[in-house]
Protein backbone atom coordinates (compact mmCIF):
# COMPACT_ATOMS: atom_id res chain seq x y z
CA UNK A 1 0.00 0.00 0.00
CA UNK A 2 3.00 2.35 1.25
CA UNK A 3 4.43 1.91 -2.22
CA UNK A 4 1.20 2.55 -4.25
CA UNK A 5 0.72 5.49 -2.40
CA UNK A 6 4.49 6.61 -3.22
CA UNK A 7 4.06 6.07 -6.48
CA UNK A 8 0.74 7.58 -6.96
CA UNK A 9 2.53 10.93 -5.15
CA UNK A 10 5.39 10.87 -7.71
CA UNK A 11 6.34 13.46 -10.02
CA UNK A 12 7.87 10.86 -12.60
CA UNK A 13 4.05 9.22 -13.00
CA UNK A 14 2.60 12.26 -14.05
CA UNK A 15 4.86 13.33 -16.38
CA UNK A 16 4.63 10.19 -18.13
CA UNK A 17 1.22 10.54 -18.67
CA UNK A 18 1.77 14.02 -19.40
CA UNK A 19 4.05 13.09 -22.76
CA UNK A 20 1.67 10.39 -23.47
CA UNK A 21 -1.06 12.45 -23.23
CA UNK A 22 1.00 14.88 -25.46
CA UNK A 23 2.00 12.20 -28.48
CA UNK A 24 -2.09 11.36 -28.41
CA UNK A 25 -2.89 14.59 -29.15
CA UNK A 26 0.28 15.35 -31.40
CA UNK A 27 -1.60 12.06 -33.47
CA UNK A 28 -4.55 13.96 -34.09
CA UNK A 29 -2.84 16.74 -35.41
CA UNK A 30 -1.18 14.26 -37.67
CA UNK A 31 -4.67 12.69 -38.93
CA UNK A 32 -6.35 15.95 -39.07
CA UNK A 33 -3.29 17.09 -41.73
CA UNK A 34 -3.56 13.79 -43.68
CA UNK A 35 -0.66 12.69 -41.92
CA UNK A 36 -0.15 8.85 -40.42
CA UNK A 37 1.08 9.04 -36.63
CA UNK A 38 3.00 6.14 -36.90
CA UNK A 39 4.65 7.04 -40.20
CA UNK A 40 5.37 10.31 -38.29
CA UNK A 41 6.24 8.72 -35.05
CA UNK A 42 8.17 5.51 -36.38
CA UNK A 43 10.66 8.57 -38.46
CA UNK A 44 10.90 9.94 -34.98
CA UNK A 45 11.87 7.54 -33.35
CA UNK A 46 14.14 6.10 -36.36
CA UNK A 47 15.97 9.42 -36.81
CA UNK A 48 17.20 9.04 -32.98
CA UNK A 49 18.00 5.29 -32.02
CA UNK A 50 18.82 3.75 -35.85
CA UNK A 51 22.63 5.08 -35.65
CA UNK A 52 25.08 5.53 -33.15
CA UNK A 53 25.84 8.75 -34.41
CA UNK A 54 21.48 9.88 -34.03
CA UNK A 55 22.31 9.42 -30.29
CA UNK A 56 25.26 11.62 -30.13
CA UNK A 57 23.50 14.19 -32.18
CA UNK A 58 20.68 14.08 -29.65
CA UNK A 59 23.54 14.55 -27.03
CA UNK A 60 24.60 17.58 -28.45
CA UNK A 61 21.16 19.21 -29.50
CA UNK A 62 20.41 17.72 -25.33
CA UNK A 63 23.58 20.08 -23.79
CA UNK A 64 22.89 23.30 -23.59
CA UNK A 65 19.13 22.70 -22.85
CA UNK A 66 20.33 20.55 -19.90
CA UNK A 67 22.35 24.01 -18.61
CA UNK A 68 19.40 26.23 -18.97
CA UNK A 69 16.55 23.53 -17.82
CA UNK A 70 19.02 23.81 -14.53
CA UNK A 71 18.88 27.22 -14.65
CA UNK A 72 15.24 27.50 -14.54
CA UNK A 73 14.97 24.65 -11.90
CA UNK A 74 17.17 25.75 -9.85
CA UNK A 75 15.57 29.29 -9.23
CA UNK A 76 12.27 27.68 -9.37
CA UNK A 77 13.48 26.01 -6.24
CA UNK A 78 14.69 28.71 -4.35
CA UNK A 79 11.69 30.56 -5.13
CA UNK A 80 12.25 32.90 -8.23
CA UNK A 81 11.24 32.45 -11.99
CA UNK A 82 13.67 33.19 -13.93
CA UNK A 83 12.29 33.75 -17.24
CA UNK A 84 15.44 35.61 -18.31
CA UNK A 85 17.18 32.27 -19.51
CA UNK A 86 16.80 33.25 -22.26
CA UNK A 87 19.03 36.83 -22.09
CA UNK A 88 21.31 35.04 -20.02
CA UNK A 89 21.69 31.74 -22.76
CA UNK A 90 22.36 34.70 -25.07
CA UNK A 91 25.15 37.07 -23.04
CA UNK A 92 26.71 33.77 -22.26
CA UNK A 93 27.66 32.65 -25.59
CA UNK A 94 28.28 36.22 -26.70
CA UNK A 95 31.27 36.60 -23.71
CA UNK A 96 32.86 33.01 -24.76
CA UNK A 97 32.77 33.91 -28.72
CA UNK A 98 34.64 37.50 -27.82
CA UNK A 99 36.71 35.40 -25.42
CA UNK A 100 37.21 32.65 -27.84
CA UNK A 101 37.99 35.76 -31.21
CA UNK A 102 40.12 37.80 -29.41
CA UNK A 103 42.27 36.14 -26.99
CA UNK A 104 44.80 33.55 -28.31
CA UNK A 105 46.31 31.30 -25.70
CA UNK A 106 46.66 27.59 -25.45
CA UNK A 107 43.33 25.64 -25.30
CA UNK A 108 43.66 24.15 -21.50
CA UNK A 109 44.14 28.21 -20.67
CA UNK A 110 41.47 28.95 -23.63
CA UNK A 111 38.28 27.16 -23.45
CA UNK A 112 38.19 27.43 -18.71
CA UNK A 113 38.27 31.11 -19.71
CA UNK A 114 35.71 31.06 -22.76
CA UNK A 115 33.70 29.13 -19.71
CA UNK A 116 34.25 31.79 -16.94
CA UNK A 117 33.33 34.56 -18.94
CA UNK A 118 30.26 32.98 -20.26
CA UNK A 119 29.18 32.09 -16.34
CA UNK A 120 29.98 35.83 -15.59
CA UNK A 121 27.73 36.99 -17.47
CA UNK A 122 24.72 35.26 -17.39
CA UNK A 123 25.45 36.02 -13.67
CA UNK A 124 25.81 39.68 -13.84
CA UNK A 125 22.99 39.45 -15.77
CA UNK A 126 20.45 37.64 -13.31
CA UNK A 127 22.09 39.46 -10.80
CA UNK A 128 21.25 43.04 -12.16
CA UNK A 129 17.37 41.77 -12.09
CA UNK A 130 18.03 40.40 -8.84
CA UNK A 131 19.11 44.09 -7.44
CA UNK A 132 16.22 46.02 -8.87
CA UNK A 133 13.80 43.01 -7.25
CA UNK A 134 15.42 43.26 -3.95
CA UNK A 135 16.52 47.38 -4.28
CA UNK A 136 12.97 48.22 -5.63
CA UNK A 137 10.56 45.88 -5.96
CA UNK A 138 10.35 45.34 -9.48
CA UNK A 139 9.35 42.20 -10.44
CA UNK A 140 11.97 39.67 -11.71
CA UNK A 141 9.53 38.81 -14.68
CA UNK A 142 8.81 42.07 -16.13
CA UNK A 143 12.65 42.83 -15.59
CA UNK A 144 13.86 39.52 -17.10
CA UNK A 145 11.72 40.09 -20.21
CA UNK A 146 13.24 43.26 -20.80
CA UNK A 147 16.92 42.37 -20.48
CA UNK A 148 16.17 38.95 -22.65
CA UNK A 149 15.75 41.90 -25.52
CA UNK A 150 18.24 43.95 -24.32
CA UNK A 151 20.90 41.03 -24.54
CA UNK A 152 19.55 40.19 -27.86
CA UNK A 153 19.93 43.46 -29.46
CA UNK A 154 23.59 44.00 -27.56
CA UNK A 155 24.40 40.43 -29.29
CA UNK A 156 23.59 41.70 -32.56
CA UNK A 157 25.49 44.95 -31.82
CA UNK A 158 28.80 43.48 -31.05
CA UNK A 159 28.17 40.59 -33.86
CA UNK A 160 29.23 43.45 -36.52
CA UNK A 161 31.97 44.99 -34.73
CA UNK A 162 35.08 45.51 -36.42
CA UNK A 163 37.46 42.64 -35.02
CA UNK A 164 34.69 40.15 -34.23
CA UNK A 165 32.46 40.42 -37.65
CA UNK A 166 33.12 38.29 -40.23
CA UNK A 167 33.32 40.08 -43.98
CA UNK A 168 30.56 38.96 -46.34
CA UNK A 169 28.51 37.54 -43.67
CA UNK A 170 26.08 38.30 -40.88
CA UNK A 171 28.18 36.02 -38.46
CA UNK A 172 31.66 36.78 -36.23
CA UNK A 173 34.44 35.48 -37.26
CA UNK A 174 34.88 31.34 -35.87
CA UNK A 175 36.21 31.33 -32.51
CA UNK A 176 40.08 30.01 -32.55
CA UNK A 177 40.61 25.98 -32.65
CA UNK A 178 41.69 26.58 -28.82
CA UNK A 179 38.57 27.33 -27.64
CA UNK A 180 36.41 24.45 -28.78
CA UNK A 181 35.26 22.03 -27.09
CA UNK A 182 35.15 18.99 -29.55
CA UNK A 183 36.18 15.58 -28.91
CA UNK A 184 39.70 14.47 -30.43
CA UNK A 185 39.11 14.11 -34.64
CA UNK A 186 39.67 10.52 -34.07
CA UNK A 187 36.50 10.34 -31.74
CA UNK A 188 34.44 12.28 -33.75
CA UNK A 189 35.27 10.39 -37.42
CA UNK A 190 33.90 7.00 -35.25
CA UNK A 191 31.15 8.82 -34.02
CA UNK A 192 29.80 10.13 -37.08
CA UNK A 193 28.80 13.53 -35.47
CA UNK A 194 31.33 16.34 -37.04
CA UNK A 195 30.23 18.23 -33.88
CA UNK A 196 30.75 15.48 -31.41
CA UNK A 197 31.38 17.73 -28.14
CA UNK A 198 32.53 17.37 -24.46
CA UNK A 199 29.19 19.79 -23.73
CA UNK A 200 27.02 16.82 -22.36
CA UNK A 201 29.68 15.46 -19.60
CA UNK A 202 29.83 19.12 -18.71
CA UNK A 203 26.64 19.55 -18.29
CA UNK A 204 26.06 15.78 -15.96
CA UNK A 205 29.25 16.88 -14.11
CA UNK A 206 27.36 20.38 -13.14
CA UNK A 207 23.78 19.41 -12.77
CA UNK A 208 25.73 16.83 -10.40
CA UNK A 209 27.28 19.97 -8.61
CA UNK A 210 23.85 21.81 -8.27
CA UNK A 211 22.29 18.86 -7.08
CA UNK A 212 24.84 18.78 -4.13
CA UNK A 213 24.19 22.63 -3.52
CA UNK A 214 20.78 21.98 -3.35
CA UNK A 215 20.48 19.28 -1.24
CA UNK A 216 23.91 18.65 1.13
CA UNK A 217 24.75 22.20 1.35
CA UNK A 218 24.01 24.78 4.04
CA UNK A 219 23.45 27.38 1.15
CA UNK A 220 21.06 25.00 -0.64
CA UNK A 221 19.24 24.94 2.47
CA UNK A 222 19.08 28.68 3.31
CA UNK A 223 18.38 29.17 -0.88
CA UNK A 224 15.15 26.47 -0.32
CA UNK A 225 13.82 27.96 3.35
CA UNK A 226 13.78 31.28 1.29
CA UNK A 227 11.80 30.01 -1.46
CA UNK A 228 9.39 27.79 0.64
CA UNK A 229 8.50 31.15 2.51
CA UNK A 230 10.26 34.16 2.27
CA UNK A 231 8.87 35.85 5.81
CA UNK A 232 9.62 32.86 8.37
CA UNK A 233 13.14 32.28 6.65
CA UNK A 234 13.52 35.93 7.67
CA UNK A 235 12.31 34.99 10.86
CA UNK A 236 14.79 32.36 11.22
CA UNK A 237 17.75 35.04 10.84
CA UNK A 238 18.10 34.29 7.01
CA UNK A 239 18.89 37.40 5.16
CA UNK A 240 16.13 36.62 1.76
CA UNK A 241 17.61 39.62 0.08
CA UNK A 242 21.16 37.87 -0.02
CA UNK A 243 19.52 34.80 -1.21
CA UNK A 244 17.78 36.02 -3.64
CA UNK A 245 20.94 37.45 -5.20
CA UNK A 246 22.82 34.19 -4.76
CA UNK A 247 20.21 32.46 -6.19
CA UNK A 248 19.19 34.67 -9.50
CA UNK A 249 23.56 34.87 -10.09
CA UNK A 250 23.86 30.70 -9.90
CA UNK A 251 20.86 30.33 -12.09
CA UNK A 252 22.10 32.93 -14.47
CA UNK A 253 25.93 31.41 -14.70
CA UNK A 254 23.96 28.47 -15.26
CA UNK A 255 22.32 29.67 -18.41
CA UNK A 256 25.55 31.54 -19.40
CA UNK A 257 27.80 28.68 -19.44
CA UNK A 258 24.74 26.67 -21.67
CA UNK A 259 25.19 29.57 -24.25
CA UNK A 260 29.05 28.93 -24.13
CA UNK A 261 28.31 24.79 -24.90
CA UNK A 262 26.79 26.25 -27.76
CA UNK A 263 29.22 28.24 -29.23
CA UNK A 264 31.89 26.78 -28.54
CA UNK A 265 30.55 23.20 -29.13
CA UNK A 266 27.92 23.35 -32.35
CA UNK A 267 28.36 26.51 -33.58
CA UNK A 268 31.66 27.33 -33.92
CA UNK A 269 30.75 31.34 -34.02
CA UNK A 270 27.34 33.66 -33.20
CA UNK A 271 24.82 34.96 -36.17
CA UNK A 272 23.09 38.02 -36.31
CA UNK A 273 19.82 37.12 -34.44
CA UNK A 274 16.89 37.53 -36.39
CA UNK A 275 14.55 36.28 -33.39
CA UNK A 276 14.90 34.86 -29.95
CA UNK A 277 16.23 31.47 -30.72
CA UNK A 278 14.72 29.82 -27.49
CA UNK A 279 17.18 27.92 -25.90
CA UNK A 280 16.07 29.68 -22.45
CA UNK A 281 12.66 28.85 -23.09
CA UNK A 282 12.76 25.61 -23.17
CA UNK A 283 14.68 25.37 -20.25
CA UNK A 284 11.53 26.07 -18.74
CA UNK A 285 10.43 23.15 -20.48
CA UNK A 286 13.11 21.19 -19.50
CA UNK A 287 12.70 21.91 -15.79
CA UNK A 288 9.31 21.25 -15.50
CA UNK A 289 9.38 17.64 -16.97
CA UNK A 290 12.61 16.94 -14.95
CA UNK A 291 10.01 18.10 -11.70
CA UNK A 292 12.94 20.92 -10.99
CA UNK A 293 15.40 18.19 -9.88
CA UNK A 294 18.73 18.89 -10.82
CA UNK A 295 18.88 14.86 -11.98
CA UNK A 296 15.53 14.85 -13.58
CA UNK A 297 16.88 17.60 -15.73
CA UNK A 298 19.31 16.04 -17.50
CA UNK A 299 17.03 12.89 -18.37
CA UNK A 300 14.12 15.50 -19.74
CA UNK A 301 17.12 17.70 -21.26
CA UNK A 302 17.89 14.21 -23.41
CA UNK A 303 14.14 13.75 -24.36
CA UNK A 304 14.06 17.48 -25.41
CA UNK A 305 17.02 17.00 -27.42
CA UNK A 306 15.88 14.04 -29.08
CA UNK A 307 12.50 15.44 -29.86
CA UNK A 308 14.42 18.42 -31.73
CA UNK A 309 16.63 16.36 -33.90
CA UNK A 310 14.29 13.56 -34.19
CA UNK A 311 11.70 16.46 -34.80
CA UNK A 312 13.91 18.11 -37.82
CA UNK A 313 13.68 14.84 -40.08
CA UNK A 314 9.96 14.57 -39.96
CA UNK A 315 9.89 16.71 -43.28
CA UNK A 316 11.37 13.90 -45.10
CA UNK A 317 8.05 11.97 -44.43
CA UNK A 318 6.18 15.20 -45.13
CA UNK A 319 5.00 15.77 -41.63
CA UNK A 320 5.23 19.22 -40.50
CA UNK A 321 7.95 20.04 -37.60
CA UNK A 322 5.87 21.90 -35.41
CA UNK A 323 4.09 18.94 -34.49
CA UNK A 324 7.34 18.68 -31.85
CA UNK A 325 6.23 22.06 -30.53
CA UNK A 326 2.82 20.63 -30.08
CA UNK A 327 3.74 17.18 -28.28
CA UNK A 328 5.78 19.45 -25.87
CA UNK A 329 3.30 22.65 -25.42
CA UNK A 330 0.61 19.52 -24.18
CA UNK A 331 3.05 18.15 -22.44
CA UNK A 332 3.71 21.11 -20.16
CA UNK A 333 0.12 22.19 -20.17
CA UNK A 334 -0.55 18.49 -18.67
CA UNK A 335 2.24 18.59 -16.17
CA UNK A 336 0.73 21.77 -15.21
CA UNK A 337 -2.20 20.74 -14.40
CA UNK A 338 -1.43 17.68 -13.31
CA UNK A 339 -3.86 17.64 -10.00
CA UNK A 340 -6.48 17.48 -12.15
CA UNK A 341 -6.04 13.87 -12.43
CA UNK A 342 -3.72 12.96 -9.65
CA UNK A 343 -6.87 13.21 -6.98
CA UNK A 344 -8.92 10.82 -9.09
CA UNK A 345 -5.90 8.29 -9.16
CA UNK A 346 -5.06 8.31 -5.62
CA UNK A 347 -8.89 8.07 -4.74
CA UNK A 348 -9.55 5.39 -7.12
CA UNK A 349 -6.40 3.49 -5.76
CA UNK A 350 -7.84 4.32 -2.36
CA UNK A 351 -11.42 2.99 -2.42
CA UNK A 352 -9.57 -0.36 -4.45
CA UNK A 353 -7.14 -0.49 -1.25
CA UNK A 354 -9.52 -0.51 0.58
CA UNK A 355 -12.13 -3.23 -0.83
Amino acid sequence: MKKKKSILDSNVLYTVIAIIIGFAIGALFLLIAGISPAVAYGKLINSIFSKPKYIVWTLVYASPLIFTGLSVAFSFRTGVFNIGAEGQFVVGSLAACVIGILVDVPAWIHVPLCLIAAAAAGAVWSFLVGLLKVKRGIHEVLSFIMFNWIAFYLSNYVVNLDGIHKDGSEATKDVLSSARILLPQSVIDKLGCNVSNWGFVIAVVVAIIIWIIIEKTTLGYKLKAVGFNSSAATYAGINSGKSVLTALAISGALSGLGGAIQTLGMGGRLSQFAGQEGFGFQGITVALIGASNPIGCIFAGIFYGAMKYGGSKLSIVKAPSEVVDIIMGCVILFIAISNIFKAPLQKLFGKKEGK
